[in-house]
């Protein structure tokens, strides 16, 4: 091994990104003080208010980087990542229309059909149809090669056959994105027979069932699909070319600021509340919250930056979420030695109800996605150690 190297480049921002910026920060201030949504901690994932998608899409904010035929503005992916960054450190309820923006967009934009281009893409563009991921399973986990489920070619389509664990948001989305087994993988080519369809939720044979954490909410889901019938072009690419898809599309997934941003809204809240009156340890411990969320920014922007280069920063992305996820679980933890947490006493103390939602949810944060074990491991196989 020659030496480990990560390619994390500092991204230039003209002053058009500077400019939106402003504006989504503005906009996002009206919409709190006026009382339009409550802010929430992990708000990718819990936080759920369609009207509120439906007005990001109105101000052109979602599916930014798409071509303007498809409903897009043709803008970059540096400009994506302050919109999602605004939203993220404010806690805005996003996670309707996360998906489809992040990651199921994308994929039809470079696998699908002119027809899903043309007909679901300005829909998504619009806050108006939301996408769910059919990727885990029971007893596969992160190992996305161990799938069951499978795809049995018919006349005029397909028949898909299996369960998909975890799916989160299913229950308010039209579609899935569903990875499947078209056939048997040759001896030690386990990720080769693997094809990704795109699922109407309102099918026949389709069930979804809600899985509640432990903080109450129901995001997760179990998906079932029993003989679901789906036509020949509702393949996503090309029949085989599942795994390939789903590397790329976790270069999206992994490397985004809600990989560390998940909690910063309980950060902001608990460290201007005791901003006033800090000790030595205290300071301490503030200065390595703030240094570490500037490190794991500029990690970020540096993938969003290949990513609009044309890039596939597998390595780097895998990176970035095993290091950011880890800090969002630590910093729940560092925030007690400025505020117990306790249980939802139901006063009315936003900072109370977020520390505590933030405590109960932090166990998934290094589970989405990719476990951190899986995560390592495909760090040191690209570095050469494995």
């Amino acid at each position: 091994m020659s030496g480990i190297r990560f390619n994390f480049p500092a991204p230039e921002l003209d002053q058009s990104i500077y400019d939106l910026r402003s504006e989504v920060r503005t906009f996002l201030r009206e919409e709190i003080c006026n009382d339009r949504f409550t802010p929430v901690t992990d708000c990718w994932c819990a936080g759920v208010d369609l009207d509120f998608s439906r007005k990001l899409g109105q101000k052109g904010w979602l599916g930014v980087t798409w071509p303007k035929q498809y409903g897009g503005r043709e803008l970059s992916a540096l400009h994506r990542y302050v919109i999602t960054e605004e939203l993220l450190a404010v806690g805005a309820p996003v996670h309707a229309h996360w998906i489809a923006d992040r990651q199921s967009g994308p994929l039809i934009l470079s696998s699908g059909t002119e027809d899903m281009k043309r007909n679901i893409l300005p829909r998504i563009a619009a806050g108006e149809c939301f996408f769910a991921l059919g990727l885990s399973e029971p007893e596969a986990g992160s190992d996305l090669a161990s799938v069951k489920t499978r795809a049995r070619k018919v006349d005029g389509g397909w028949e898909i056959t299996g369960t998909k664990l975890w799916s989160s948001g299913a229950q308010h989305c039209q579609y899935m994105t569903v990875l499947a087994r078209t056939s048997d993988p040759l001896e030690g080519k386990r990720h080769e027979g693997l094809t990704q369809f795109l699922v109407p939720l309102d099918s026949q044979g389709v069930a979804i069932s809600g899985i509640r954490d432990m903080s109450g909410l129901m995001h997760f889901n179990e998906s079932h699909f029993d003989s679901v019938f789906v036509p020949d072009d509702s393949v996503l690419g090309k029949v085989g070319e599942g795994w390939k898809q789903i590397t790329s599309e976790l270069a999206l997934e992994r490397s985004g600021p809600e990989r560390f941003l998940s909690t910063f809204i309980v950060v902001e809240h608990a460290l201007v509340r005791a901003a006033s009156d800090l000790d030595a340890r205290q300071a301490a411990i503030v200065g390595g919250i703030i240094a570490r969320v500037r490190a794991l920014r500029a990690m970020s922007l540096g993938v969003a930056a290949l990513l609009e280069s044309g890039k596939s920063p597998d390595v780097e992305a895998a990176l970035v979420k095993d290091l950011g996820t880890r800090f969002e679980q630590d910093v729940v933890e560092r925030l007690r030695a400025f505020r117990p947490i306790l249980w939802k006493s139901g006063n009315g103390d936003v900072l109370d109800d977020l520390m505590t939602d933030s405590l109960l949810r932090q166990p998934s944060f290094t589970l989405r996605g990719g476990t951190n074990e899986v995560l390592k491991g495909i760090v040191a196989r690209g570095i050469g150690l494995r």
